[in-house]
Parts: structure tokens; C-alpha cells; sequence
């Protein structure tokens, strides 16, 4: 199975597009990050996705003993 290729490894190649080429691969990023995240709304959060290390209302109510 081939090595997966990393952000660096493009870089190089991206770089040597044309302009017209870039501004057209920024629209194919966009209409992917788009239809991404339609699918990820309609997936249920997994596992990992939240820490459940401390409690949630916790965070809203530190620091307010000062503003009495």
C-alpha cells in the first residue's frame, strides 16, 4: 500500500499551479469542506469526539465570585 502523502508533500506541487489552477482547486476544497460538513451534522458525535474529563457547567461558572 503506497505512503499516504502529507500537506508538505503537496505544498511543492501547489505551488507550481497556475493562478486560474489554484483558484480552481480552492473551489474544489470549498465544495468538499461543504458537503463535509452537511455530512458530518447529520452523523451522531463519536466517543472521543468530547472530553468528558470535567463537568460541563463547570466551565460557564468559574470565575464569577468576583463580579457580585
Amino acid at each position: 500500500m503506497p505512503q499516504p502523502l502529507t500537506a508538505n508533500d503537496l505544498l511543492p506541487l501547489v505551488a507550481r499551479l497556475a493562478p486560474g489552477e489554484r483558484d480552481r482547486l480552492v473551489h474544489l476544497i470549498e465544495a468538499t469542506s461543504e458537503r463535509d460538513a452537511s455530512v458530518y451534522g447529520m452523523t451522531p458525535p463519536g466517543r472521543d469526539e468530547f472530553s468528558g474529563d470535567e463537568e460541563p457547567l463547570a466551565w460557564d461558572s468559574e470565575g464569577w465570585e468576583n463580579l457580585a
